[in-house]
């Protein structure tokens, strides 16, 4: 039984992600729940990734969300640092985009999890790590 997790990994945050200009309180708040949301999905005694890595981010606000979505990638990719790899200087590929209520659009076959970020009932971040650099989700 390999220790490393099954690529490709998928979990959800409950919440609104916030951005890297938030107050340092909320951003280490922000970043313990993914840890936690990260944690519960990998295998027990697992390894850090150590190889590089495609990250995708899609975040399903309530709302409208104010200011640039790339600035709330950083906190979630610095979050899974040392939790779910070894360091973010292995993602190599970063896909961010926020479905607003009015703009979610549907995938051709989407995973479970993705599947439930788009019914879910309030904020939630749905985020997919993967070591194929070139994988496009449909």
């Amino acid at each position: 039984m390999s220790l490393e997790p099954a690529l490709p990994f998928e979990f959800l945050v409950k919440g609104t992600a916030l951005s890297q200009q938030a107050s340092s309180s909320s951003k280490e708040a922000w970043k313990a729940e993914i840890r936690l949301a990260a944690k519960v999905a990998l295998p027990e005694d697992y390894w850090l990734l150590t190889e590089p890595l495609a990250v995708t981010i899609f975040i399903f606000p309530n709302a409208k969300l104010p200011g640039d979505v790339d600035n709330r990638a950083k906190p979630i990719l610095d979050a899974m640092s040392r939790c779910v790899y070894i360091d973010d200087g292995l993602v190599e590929r970063i896909v961010v985009q926020a479905f607003e209520p009015e703009s979610i659009f549907p995938f051709d076959r989407p995973s479970e999890p993705l599947a439930a970020a788009m019914a879910a009932d309030g904020p939630i971040v749905y985020v997919r790590i993967t070591n194929d650099l070139h994988e496009e989700l449909s």
